[in-house]
């Protein structure tokens, strides 16, 4: 029997911090003793476009991309960015959706309107739980950790020690940014729990 590999897709727009997470989540994951593959599609990240990040852990992992149908979670910073990728979610799989909905081009230029993302959400079935991470961010006064607040939800979701989680963000965030950073992820760990 093959040994459990958990897969984590985290997506969202440029500027969003997908792959400050991803390297997060990675280092987290590594510093329990697993073997991670992560894999990037950066797209039109500089213009505000779709950015993701597939991140697979376990006993041994032979490939960093994950099948349509097979994530475990998939941790969405943006609601429409959520019914994007919403076909990579596995059938045991749940969604941590930031509660942030942001326009695209074809919005802001007038040819289209920005759809009712919560009941598109309600309506396909898929667990999924919407986090309030912008709001968060605000009341800590700093906007660039919306995605630790997001980090922190999905860290209760997956079987990682505390201990890891605090090294890889340790590891990975700025230090300037450590204190703030710290509180936004515990505030995300203790929404989604």
């Amino acid at each position: 029997m093959a040994a459990r590999v958990t897969n984590v897709l985290i997506c969202g727009t440029g500027g969003q911090g997908i792959l400050t997470a991803s390297e997060v989540l990675s280092s987290a994951a590594q510093a329990a003793g697993f073997d991670v593959k992560k894999s990037e599609v950066h797209g039109m990240a500089q213009r505000g476009g779709s950015v993701t990040s597939h991140v697979r852990y376990g006993e041994k992992v032979y490939s960093p991309l994950i099948e349509r149908g097979a994530a475990d979670i998939v941790l969405a910073m943006e609601k429409l960015e959520a019914l994007r990728w919403l076909h990579f979610l596995g059938p045991e799989g749940r969604m941590l959706v930031c509660d942030l909905e942001i326009n695209p081009l074809t919005v802001n230029i007038g040819r289209a309107e920005y759809p009712d993302t919560d009941a598109m959400l309600e309506d396909c079935g898929a667990p999924y739980s919407l986090i309030p991470a912008f709001d968060v961010a605000e009341e800590l006064g700093n906007m660039k950790v919306v995605n630790t607040v997001m980090l922190g939800a999905l860290a209760s979701r997956l079987e990682l020690p505390a201990e890891a989680w605090t090294a890889a963000v340790e590891e990975r965030l700025p230090a300037r940014a450590l204190e703030v950073n710290r509180k936004a992820f515990e505030e995300g760990r203790r929404l989604a729990g």
